[in-house]
């Protein structure tokens, strides 16, 4: 089977986000299941260069103002193909903004060309490159499956829409609608037409075939009208196209035994060599080298959506239990500033890294001894199965693929020796203060702890039951397609 992946960024090549992560691991996983997943993603300038002259598929002499070109070629064990379409992708800045911080206004267009140019690979393919299935991912490919929907050919090429955040939703003003080349019936509640605008998210949901979302809790929560976000009655109407696949991590690239940028590999049978990578994490960010201090680290962005706030409201909590706090991210300037001031006030106890760096992402979670992440809304997340990866205890909030991933040590959990982590719910600082001061507890009980510890590591966290997910997914919409 031959799989058309259609995605805004992906690793190696671009990535502001987990949507980045799955689209570069999840084709090598679903070559086990002997399916061949071709990446379609924009030519920016670092995948142009990455491609280098690739090899040329077909040229669009007018792509919404330009011309463009499609190109193929390998890297990274990945099959690329890039719209090379300088109008709309050479540019500084990210895969969304300027160098300013600003969103690009032709954003809308930029990304309605991924979706067309989807549909233009599926509808009449280059020759001995014929695909059984596109799969587009969030609101930047969300046109893919309206335009395949419309496509004048013989032979309807199924869908697969993932929605890895419902928060962005990609809308614009209706005005563009006219430019997209769909036919008028797609411009209604029934269609592309969202509260006046134009819904590149809703698009996906409402044309693809089917709907998953990046765990199965998160495929519930956002058929509720709290985590919905104006899209539960859409969702809830199409219940039985809707399901969630829990993202995996690319063990290869994720393994704390071969990882160069730890100060001490290790793995579940030398789990010891852990207090080196502690010991260096509080060097590196000027914590009091005390082995006996329970280090939490945080490494994501600093917004609401993670709950940042709350680790801020929870500090003289944590500090009451001789704990120490890392930080490594970028955000919301009130919550940068609230960190850095955090640190500015405890020197020693509290460290703050405004920015990311991967070498210092990998420290924290190969010498952190737990890793909070208290997000309000988590479609799947990333950090706790680093966590669990990298032998440090996840603390999380009941929500979303965190609940889906993260076995709580409850007193039962805890007698049956299946605990993994730490959960709390509701989110609230509170809670969130209940939970550190059980796992400071925990922690003073060393036998328990290791046992979390290997448990965690003992964890599959790997792509493949979540591949061979996919691949049931796929198999069974192209038979239902004839």
């Amino acid at each position: 089977m031959r799989v058309l992946s259609v995605a805004s960024e992906c690793v190696p090549l671009v990535k502001t986000g987990g949507l980045a992560d799955v689209a570069g691991a999840l084709p090598a996983a679903l070559a086990a299941q002997d399916i061949r997943v071709t990446t379609l993603m924009p030519g920016y300038p670092a995948v142009m260069a990455a491609l280098g002259e690739g090899r040329a598929l077909r040229k669009v002499d007018d792509l919404f103002g330009g011309p463009a070109r499609l190109r193929r070629g390998e890297v990274a064990g990945l099959d690329i193909i890039a719209l090379d379409a300088p109008h709309l992708y050479a540019r500084p800045g990210n895969p969304y903004l300027g160098p300013d911080g600003a969103e690009w206004e032709d954003n809308g267009i930029r990304f309605a060309a991924l979706g067309a140019v989807a549909s233009l690979l599926a509808a009449q393919p280059p020759r001995g490159l014929a695909f059984d299935l596109v799969h587009a991912h969030d609101w930047q490919a969300g046109l893919a499956p309206a335009y395949l929907r419309f496509a004048p050919t013989p032979r309807r090429t199924p869908s697969v829409f993932t929605v890895h955040n419902l928060a962005f939703q990609g809308k614009f003003p209706l005005a563009l609608f006219h430019r997209l080349g769909l036919p008028p019936q797609a411009l209604a509640v029934e269609g592309v037409e969202y509260f006046g605008t134009v819904g590149f998210l809703k698009a996906g949901l409402w044309y693809a075939d089917r709907i998953t979302t990046v765990s199965p809790t998160y495929a519930a929560e956002i058929r509720t009208p709290e985590a919905g976000m104006g899209l539960d009655g859409l969702l809830r109407g199409r219940a039985g196209a809707v399901s969630g696949i829990l993202n995996g991590l690319d063990v290869a690239q994720w393994d704390p035994a071969r990882d160069a940028r730890l100060a001490a590999p290790f793995d579940a049978a030398l789990i010891g060599a852990r207090a080196a990578n502690k010991a260096a994490l509080q060097a590196r960010l000027g914590l009091d080298p005390d082995p006996d201090a329970l280090l939490l680290g945080f490494v994501g962005r600093l917004t609401w959506q993670k709950g940042v706030d709350l680790i801020l409201g929870a500090l003289p909590a944590l500090l009451a239990e001789r704990a120490q706090l890392a930080v490594l991210g970028t955000g919301e300037w009130g919550l940068e500033e609230g960190c850095r001031g955090a640190a500015l006030a405890h020197p020693g106890r509290v460290a703050a890294e405004i920015g990311f760096d991967e070498g210092l992402a990998r420290l924290v979670y190969g010498g952190a001894d737990l890793v909070l992440v208290p997000s309000r809304f988590e479609p799947c997340g990333l950090a706790q199965l680093c966590a669990l990866r990298y032998g440090a205890v996840p603390l999380v909030a009941h929500v979303g693929g965190l609940a889906d991933s993260v076995i709580d040590a409850n007193e039962m959990a805890l007698a049956a020796g299946c605990g993994t982590g730490l959960h709390f719910s509701p989110v609230t600082r509170e809670m969130l203060e209940a939970a550190i001061g059980r796992a400071a507890m925990l922690w003073r009980d060393r036998d328990a702890w290791r046992r979390l510890q290997a448990n965690g590591m003992a964890t599959d966290v790997s792509w493949t039951r979540s591949a061979a997910r996919y691949a049931a997914l796929y198999r069974s919409l192209v038979a239902d397609a004839g």
